[in-house]
């Protein structure tokens, strides 16, 4: 059964700004015999690639095959009582995001100085000014959003890594992992700990979210449109999002199309409808658009600008994209500011997901925070403003950038944030192609929400289901799609 470990709790910092050892038990005592391994692991990789969780072949892209996903041979602890707390506040922060980003002056502010050196943010802002200097089209927004958490040692809750309001994914897959996990355990005949894993209902919660968009939009003809990557490796957790849709919806059609076929494709009426080949688009999923790689030419931003200006429900719209930034998110930190948007006691009740986050910006305040990470880098993260995994910097790294940046204003481009010290715990590393593993590793709490209103009526704001991406202690970045972390599922203890 999995506890803290007599350590895990005292877990703090070295006088270098290195953590010290904190550990947690896991689920199942470890190392299994050879025996059940050898038994258990052939039956987790067949369950898991028949039931989807699947990737296509980075290396050798074919069209025609898919490699079994990563993935966790056991589900990896994490403390009831703070799966349970983020789970309930994630419709409170659901309606933080969509407050913020309704709020021009509030982006305004917080962006001006970091779109000047970003110019990838600068030209989602132009998008995004554009289109509200024109008229907004569509005064409904869908968010699905997923906000990251690790649980911290030192302060022994869950602490907030970030808010994903683009391309939040992994929500189908998920699902198919905490399956997999009771399987497993019904495999190793420990029925008894099933009850420590906690339904999840991502993949139902999202869709029903786009379902709800198209409703709201009103035309029984109109289809949801996916913007995908050019290529897409994560083919798996996608397609299930469509084949959920119909599965609850059989009369909703989806399409998928990347910028630049929507740039060759793609027009609007004069009355601002979205029309793709023939078809009115209801609503827009964005799996694609969230970093500068995806925009290869001018065709692709005005494709974002021509979805930005239509009637199509957009998750995200514009705004919600930049209410997702790190500047934003550090800015939200601030103190006072929760108070703006939320009630005090669910602003006190918000503050307390947040760890340490610092501008970067050319103030006094910017100076003391680049003098705190060049002292003792160890103790924070570096970051830019880009999602998708494998921007972020670390360690003795973030010494070395400063050093070029400091007197620059390219250091406003990013911020800075505490590093989270979560706990450690071993689990078998399963991949394609290579041996089980018996590693040391930390896991990461994804809650999904989804919202769906105008600015100043919302329709709802509901918790959409979770996920657990776990990676290797010793690395420091884990995105699954980055090939950085692996999949994994929750296993509750008190």
């Amino acid at each position: 059964m999995a506890t803290c470990g007599s350590l895990c709790c005292d877990g703090g910092f070295d006088k270098d700004g290195v953590s010290t050892t904190r550990t947690i038990e896991s689920c199942l005592p470890l190392p299994l015999p050879v025996e059940i391994l050898e038994d258990i692991v052939p039956k987790a990789k067949d369950f898991a690639i028949l039931h989807g969780a699947g990737m296509r072949y980075r290396t050798n892209y074919d069209p025609d095959s898919l490699q079994l996903a990563p993935f966790f041979l056991l589900p990896s602890a994490f403390p009831r009582r703070e799966f349970e707390r983020v789970v309930k506040l994630q419709s409170i922060v659901n309606i933080l995001m969509h407050r913020i980003a309704h709020d021009y002056q509030f982006l305004k502010d917080a962006l001006e100085k970091t779109i000047k050196v970003d110019d990838f943010t600068r030209r989602l802002w132009d998008i995004y000014t554009t289109v509200r200097e024109e008229g907004v089209s569509q005064l409904i927004s869908l968010g699905m959003f997923r906000c990251d958490y690790f649980y911290s040692v030192p302060s022994q809750i869950a602490q907030q890594v970030e808010i994903n309001t683009i391309a939040s994914s992994f929500g189908a897959l998920a699902a198919r992992i905490s399956v997999m996990h009771r399987y497993v355990l019904g495999e190793l005949r420990k029925p008894e700990l099933l009850g420590h894993l906690p339904e999840n209902d991502a993949l139902a919660g999202l869709c029903g979210g786009m379902i709800a968009a198209w409703d709201a939009y009103g035309c029984p003809k109109a289809v949801i449109l996916f913007v995908v990557e050019d290529v897409t490796y994560n083919i798996c957790d996608q397609r299930f999002h469509e084949y959920e849709i119909r599965r609850q919806r059989p009369d909703i059609h989806v399409i998928r199309r990347n910028l630049t076929q929507i740039s060759q494709q793609g027009c609007l009426t004069s009355d601002k409808r979205l029309i793709i080949d023939g078809d009115e688009i209801a609503v827009v999923y964005f799996r694609a658009g969230y970093e500068p790689g995806q925009y290869h030419s001018e065709a692709e931003w005005e494709a974002r600008l021509t979805v930005e200006r239509s009637k199509a429900i957009k998750s995200p719209s514009i705004h919600y994209h930049l209410a997702g930034t790190k500047k934003v998110q550090q800015e939200i930190a601030r103190p006072g500011v929760l108070n703006k948007f939320l009630s005090d006691s669910e602003a006190k009740l918000v503050s307390q997901l947040f760890t340490g986050l610092y501008t970067l910006d050319m103030s006094p305040e910017g100076d003391q925070a680049v003098q705190m990470a060049m002292e003792n880098p160890e103790r924070f993260v570096l970051k830019p403003q880009r999602e998708g995994g494998g921007n972020n910097v670390y360690g003795q790294e973030i010494r070395t950038v400063l050093e070029k940046i400091k007197d620059s204003q390219e250091r406003e481009a990013y911020i800075l944030m505490d590093r989270i010290r979560p706990p450690i715990q071993q689990n078998y590393l399963i991949r394609a192609h290579e041996p089980v593993k018996l590693v040391e590793v930390v896991s990461e709490l994804g809650i999904f929400g989804t919202i769906l209103g105008t600015a100043k009526d919302i329709q709802f704001s509901k918790f959409a289901g979770h996920m657990l991406r776990t990676k290797l202690s010793s690395v420091n970045e884990g995105g699954v799609a980055a090939g950085l972390g692996a999949l994994d599922s929750v296993f509750l203890f008190d």
